[in-house]
């Protein structure tokens, strides 16, 4: 494995000192996933203090424990491998900063209100084709996860993708100027997070701050089809941004999607990319796919890659868990069903997106458009509309059936045509039987909702028929609660 910091430069990155001589291959924050070879971190959290477990890490393998002075004078043992200094969370944040500073990683930063761990992820992949791509593990996009992200990006990187996530003002400057990034993308502003900001603008606004670290010469990519384009414009401009580019549907943008088709479990899309042509595949399917292909080559380009090599990589993405990943189930009595797992989170806007996808699907011989939705959480006081606005959508996509849980989706139910009014139930836990027990060959069903609604149950429940495990027929029985 690579070493990423020995004692010697780890303790001069944090102004420290270390006990013992030793090289780390990884960095962790949590005891309960070090690997041998880790520098373990002992943050002071909100719930927890990483102190009390840096004698567990330890034992797990890690080469040494970074920990606070106070607490590593107390301590009786003298043969630990510790690295000491006077504030952990500083010095997680110290060892990033060496890390940013030390390669010659040119470096793209991700936010938006739906699409960027995606983005980020597609990014990822077409350019560790090309070069050691440093990336966010997962949604390590905040206070702590971007600057562990950020030191365990190795000295040798040729580029690195980091998303950056927010649910407040103000969090995104600090991780900004933290990364230094050469380039920024906004995939989208949209209600999300509603709970803790008074409008949409407010949420355009807060996104806006990923340019607070933009290097001198970096580049702004602005979202051209959203309704804020011209308002992240202008905060571009305010903060010295030195190139905006622009991406979407809409003529004279720089990256422009021109068209998409899906085609066997992905799309076909066609692009315009500063003026040339491309055609190309990715590996999954939907509007939005197609847009994020569009949006990693413009990236690409910036980032200095080669752009062709990345049409071509384009091919080899796919839905991450419960962000779209199909699944093929075959039933016991004969004949199969397909489920979209949209279960990680929603909004309104990635609701819209999974409907446009399940709409553009077409249901084998008797089968149908099936949706099964949980709440969208975090959007305020205007939660029950928003909710309730998402039936003129399913009507128009040819949506035949919708289930649905939590106290908003019932304002959706409500509204719904009696015939597409499946069932509605408190909670998740309340439809897998019913769900389980209405599929019938043929049908397409997706599954959405945000991580809070727990609908990764009801995809569990839905596979569980797959008659190829072997004892499907128990399972659905079991699932539609009859012995």
């Amino acid at each position: 494995m690579t070493a990423l910091w020995n004692s010697a430069e780890a303790a001069a990155a944090v102004d420290g000192t270390t006990t013992g001589d030793w090289t780390a291959t990884g960095v962790s924050i949590d005891s309960r996933t070090v690997d041998p070879g880790d520098l373990f971190i002992a943050i002071r959290g909100p719930h927890t203090d990483g102190h009390c477990y840096a004698g567990e890490a330890l034992s797990r393998g890690a080469v040494a424990a970074m920990v606070d002075s106070d607490w590593a004078g107390a301590q009786t043992e003298t043969d630990l491998s510790l690295l000491i200094v006077e504030d952990t969370m500083e010095g997680l944040n110290a060892l990033a900063r060496m890390a940013r500073k030390r390669g010659a990683a040119r470096i793209a930063a991700v936010t938006g209100s739906v699409g960027k761990t995606s983005t980020k992820d597609a990014l990822a992949h077409v350019l560790s084709a090309q070069g050691r791509t440093a990336a966010t593990r997962g949604n390590l996009n905040n206070q702590w996860g971007l600057p562990l992200s950020l030191a365990r990006m190795p000295g040798d990187s040729v580029y690195g993708v980091f998303e950056l996530g927010m649910n407040h003002p103000g969090e995104l400057t600090p991780l900004s100027r933290l990364l230094s990034p050469d380039v920024a993308i906004i995939t989208t502003v949209e209600s999300v997070h509603l709970e803790f900001f008074a409008s949409e603008e407010a949420i355009a606004d807060a996104k806006a701050e990923i340019f607070a670290g933009l290097n001198a010469g970096g580049s702004a990519v602005l979202n051209a089809d959203n309704r804020h384009f011209d308002r992240l414009r202008q905060h571009a401009l305010d903060t010295g941004v030195g190139r905006i580019v622009s991406f979407g549907e809409c003529e004279g943008v720089d990256y422009r999607l021109i068209d998409w088709r899906i085609d066997d479990g992905g799309n076909r899309v066609e692009a315009d990319i500063e003026g040339r042509r491309f055609s190309f595949r990715t590996g999954a399917p939907g509007r939005h796919w197609a847009m994020i292909g569009v949006t990693v080559l413009g990236m690409a380009s910036l980032l200095g890659a080669d752009v062709d090599e990345a049409a071509e990589s384009l091919a080899g993405i796919r839905a991450p868990k419960g962000r779209g990943t199909q699944h093929q189930v075959v039933l016991p009595g004969g004949g199969s069903f397909t489920v979209i797992d949209e279960s990680y989170n929603a909004s309104p806007a990635s609701m819209r997106a999974a409907f446009a996808v399940l709409g553009a699907m077409e249901p084998g011989p008797g089968g149908r458009r099936i949706a099964v939705l949980g709440d969208m959480l975090e959007l305020g006081g205007d939660s029950g509309a928003l909710h309730a606005g998402l039936a003129a959508d399913l009507q128009r996509l040819g949506v035949d059936l919708v289930y649905a849980s939590g106290p908003d989706m019932a304002r959706l139910i409500e509204v719904l045509p009696r015939r597409m009014q499946g069932l509605h139930a408190a909670a998740s836990d309340g439809l897998l039987g019913p769900v389980a027990k209405a599929v019938r060959p043929g049908d397409i069903v997706t599954v959405k909702g945000s991580l809070g609604s727990r609908m990764a149950p009801v995809v569990d429940a839905l596979l569980a028929l797959n008659s190829e495990n072997g004892n499907g027929g128990e399972i659905r029985r079991a699932a539609s609660g009859r012995g």
